[in-house]
Order: C-alpha cells, then sequence, then structure tokens
C-alpha cells in the first residue's frame, strides 16, 4: 500500500482485502473496517470520511460487510476481518504488533524463572503453553500476498523455516488455482468506472 491513500486508494484496498479474505480464508462474507481514530462517523480526516462513504455504497455489490471505522484495538480482535488503512499506518501498526509479541514472549520466559515455585509452574502448563504456541505461530500463516498485480505473487519471511516456506507456496498455489488475479482485476474495474466527480453519501447530506 502507498504511504498516503485518498478515498478511491482506501475504496480499492477494501475490495482487494475482501477478494483476497474469500479465498485465502475461504470466508464467504468477509466483514471490513476501515482503520480510523474513533468509531463515529464524523470522526477522522476528510478522505476518511469519504471513503467510509465509497465503501458502504460498495459494499453490497461486492459481497462483504462493512462494519464502519475501526480503532487500533480492534486490529487483534473479531470486529472486523479486514481492516483497510494507508501504508504508514498499516507499518506502525504491523510492527507494533511484533514488538509486543516479542515483548511478551521474553516477560513470560523471565517470569517463569523467577523462582523454583514459577519453573514447577511452567512445567504443569507446558501442555497448555505448546497449544499457544502452536495457534499463534506466524510461520503456519507465512506468506504476504501483493495484490493488485497481473499475476499472483506471493512473499515469504526472509527468516522462514521449511514449514514457513510450505506455507507460503500453499498460498500461492491455492490462489493461482482459484483465479484470483483474474477475479479481482474484475472488481478493481467496477471502481475504475466510478467518476471521480461521483458524489457519495456524506457529499450528498451536506
Amino acid at each position: 500500500a502507498d504511504i498516503r491513500a485518498d478515498a478511491r486508494d482506501l475504496l480499492q484496498y477494501a475490495l482487494m482485502g475482501a477478494s483476497y479474505a474469500r479465498t485465502g480464508f475461504a470466508l464467504a462474507r468477509p466483514r471490513v473496517g476501515l482503520l480510523n481514530v474513533g468509531t463515529e462517523d464524523n470522526k477522522g480526516r476528510p478522505e476518511l470520511r469519504e471513503a467510509h462513504a465509497l465503501i458502504s455504497q460498495n459494499a453490497e455489490d461486492h459481497d462483504f460487510t462493512f462494519v464502519g471505522f475501526v480503532e487500533g484495538g480492534d486490529i487483534p480482535g473479531t470486529k472486523a476481518d479486514v481492516i483497510i488503512t494507508d501504508g504508514f499506518t498499516g507499518n506502525v501498526a504491523l510492527k507494533t504488533g511484533e514488538g509486543t509479541a516479542n515483548l511478551i514472549g521474553l516477560l513470560l520466559r523471565e517470569a517463569f524463572k523467577f523462582s523454583p515455585l514459577s519453573r514447577l509452574a511452567q512445567v504443569l502448563a507446558i501442555t497448555s503453553l505448546q497449544r499457544l504456541r502452536k495457534r499463534i505461530d506466524p510461520r503456519r500463516v507465512n506468506g504476504g500476498v501483493f495484490l493488485g498485480l497481473n499475476g499472483t505473487v506471493v512473499k515469504s519471511h526472509g527468516s522462514a523455516d521449511a514449514l514457513g516456506i510450505s506455507a507460503a507456496v500453499k498460498l500461492a498455489v491455492d490462489l493461482a488455482q482459484s483465479q484470483f488475479s483474474q477475479n479481482l482485476a474484475a472488481r478493481l474495474a467496477s471502481v475504475d468506472a466510478i467518476p471521480h466527480d461521483a458524489p457519495t453519501t456524506e457529499q450528498e447530506t451536506e
């Protein structure tokens, strides 16, 4: 995504994200949210409010549910399957999440080494900890998809092991076999057909 994004860019991101969620995660009707500083319709920059109106108008035709504005606290939650934002904000949010996860892991390891009782607690909780580790293991969902290109491109993390590479290859095969790129191009063509001066719901009510 670009560092900055206008309303039409954000609409395209919504269509791309919803299409990927349908194919990559088998979600028949993904829930899409637009990242903002508040959930009220009047919050945020003008381009965000305009994007809110554009996405609302196009959600039904493109088979996704628009849940409106969401906040940073909703990113790891269950309110939306797809969260739309510009490249700058998204990168900050992603790196913050990675740093938080690393910090929690470090604090847990320190806590379990604090005393003999702590080490005993770690032994007793080993099964639950292994289940948690498996659930949040990034290797099992490795592979970032480049959306909007004339083909299927999946980027693997540079430090991925065999399990991670396998997950990325499987994702690429699934996307290619489902004709994901062709279907996505057709959806994005509908955005190009929208006149640049077409009024949004927000503009119509002013």
